[in-house]
């Protein structure tokens, strides 16, 4: 699956307002446009979906996700390893270890420039990760099983 097939993640999105459809859509759209060649992986929790993008197929390599809440349609933009990057202007918050996120409101006040150095520096981290350069592949969408992934992702955001 690829970027331009979209029907399961539109089936995922269905049931949050068409306002959040749109930033989650949008969102997604910014991140394609910044690393065509990651691939995108999509996850369906009980608490939340999650897109997120990684060099390789693995969630381990992920440099960000954008996470759409359950209970509330609040969407964040975050970065797996966000403890680690520069973030001068203070954009980012979270208390964990690793993870590191930016609240969606509304995109035309979504400070393109900032995220996008943000997302060069995540890659580069994420590039790190790889300890094996025949795992790359490019530009496919994979929908993970959350049977095999819950554990992983409630980890995740406790970072």
């Amino acid at each position: 699956m690829s970027k331009e097939e979209r029907t399961t993640l539109l089936k995922l999105l269905s049931s949050f307002p068409d306002e959040v459809q749109d930033k989650a859509l949008w969102l997604r759209d910014f991140v394609w446009g910044q690393y065509p060649q990651a691939n995108e992986l999509i996850f369906d929790n009980p608490d939340n979906i999650i897109l997120g993008w990684s060099p390789t197929e693995k969630v381990g390599h992920a440099s960000c996700a954008i996470s759409i809440d359950k209970a509330n349609s609040n969407i964040y933009f975050g970065f797996y390893d966000g403890a680690t990057l520069a973030d001068p202007e203070k954009l980012l918050t979270g208390n964990g270890k690793r993870y590191r996120y930016f609240q969606i409101g509304n995109t035309d006040d979504f400070p393109k420039a900032y995220i996008t150095q943000l997302l060069n520096d995540a890659w580069v981290n994420s590039l790190r990760k790889v300890s094996n350069y025949k795992q790359i592949v490019n530009g496919k969408t994979l929908v993970k099983s959350i049977l095999a992934f819950g554990a992983m992702l409630e980890t995740m955001m406790q970072l």
